[in-house]
């Protein structure tokens, strides 16, 4: 069974995949339908972005 642990947290600096921006993550939530986490990040705060989509700096 998958971890149910999410990978980044308020504060950490991550990368957009899709566009190589940095970002901060401002929070996150587990959308539990869906079996994965959520993130709103301080530069897009009206989108949210699933853990695939971000990377570690």
């Amino acid at each position: 069974m998958k971890s149910t642990k999410n990978r980044f947290s308020n504060g950490s600096m991550v990368t957009i995949k899709e566009t190589g921006e940095t970002v901060t993550i401002l929070k996150w939530q587990y959308v539990k339908n869906m079996k994965r986490y959520s993130y709103i990040v301080k530069e897009h705060p009206g989108t949210f972005y699933f853990e695939e989509e971000l990377e570690l700096n």
